[in-house]
């Protein structure tokens, strides 16, 4: 997708602009990876400093809401049927959309429930999609911002660091070759620490003693 030019436009002359709209972009059904926009532009920040890195993960996390947003809204007005058709259409497969990756992020959904939009932004391949089985289930609007924030402000965080840090070691026109490299295993990474510290926080919540609270029946004089 990088080949359409307006892409090629944005990602040659990235601003705060410009950002927002790749991760508008990337966050929707338009397959589009994230690893092409955070990471240069931390890149350029540190090496130029015509950019705020907290100020791109912010612009990039608002794009990525913005872009959950279309495909939430979209599995909402369009339904089931609608959607699994268009992935198995024509236009569908234009977007490098088919009914499999289609079929992965419902399930994942319905695997992990709600929380699943939160952890969905960090696993490849179901990073995209997974506000659309959360339309289709007609997820609560304000959890889906919360969890969708999240997710995409962890992952944009990390990309912005790694750009930041390549900047001293890296040639510019190697970066997203680096970063590819290992943006999946960062993510699982990041993905593996999340889950754990979430299975740590239920055990404790889950192995918390009970208190009774005795009411006081002594007749107040």
């Amino acid at each position: 997708m990088e080949s359409i030019p307006f892409i090629q436009w944005c990602l040659d002359n990235l601003n705060y602009f410009t950002i927002f709209i790749l991760m508008v972009i990337e966050s929707s059904f338009v397959p589009f990876p994230s690893e092409v926009v955070i990471p240069p532009a931390a890149y350029l920040a540190a090496s130029r400093g015509d950019l705020n890195i907290l100020l791109i993960i912010l612009v990039g996390t608002l794009g990525a809401i913005c872009g959950a947003f279309i495909n939430y809204y979209l599995a909402v007005w369009l339904g089931r049927p609608i959607i699994y058709r268009f992935a198995e259409s024509k236009l569908g497969a234009l977007f490098l959309l088919d009914k499999d990756k289609v079929v992965k992020s419902e399930l994942f959904f319905v695997k992990h429930g709600a929380v699943a939009t939160f952890i969905g932004r960090l696993v490849p391949g179901i990073r995209q999609l997974i506000s659309i089985p959360a339309g289709l289930s007609k997820m609560p609007i304000l959890p889906f911002i919360l969890y969708t924030a999240l997710g995409a402000g962890i992952w944009n965080t990390v990309l912005a660091l790694l750009g930041w840090f390549l900047e001293r070691t890296v040639p510019y026109d190697e970066l997203n070759e680096v970063v590819s490299k290992y943006s999946h295993e960062i993510g699982y990474g990041i993905l593996t620490v999340v889950l754990i510290a979430l299975t740590y926080i239920i055990f404790k919540a889950y192995k918390r003693p009970k208190v009774d609270i005795i009411p006081d029946t002594k007749e107040t004089e």
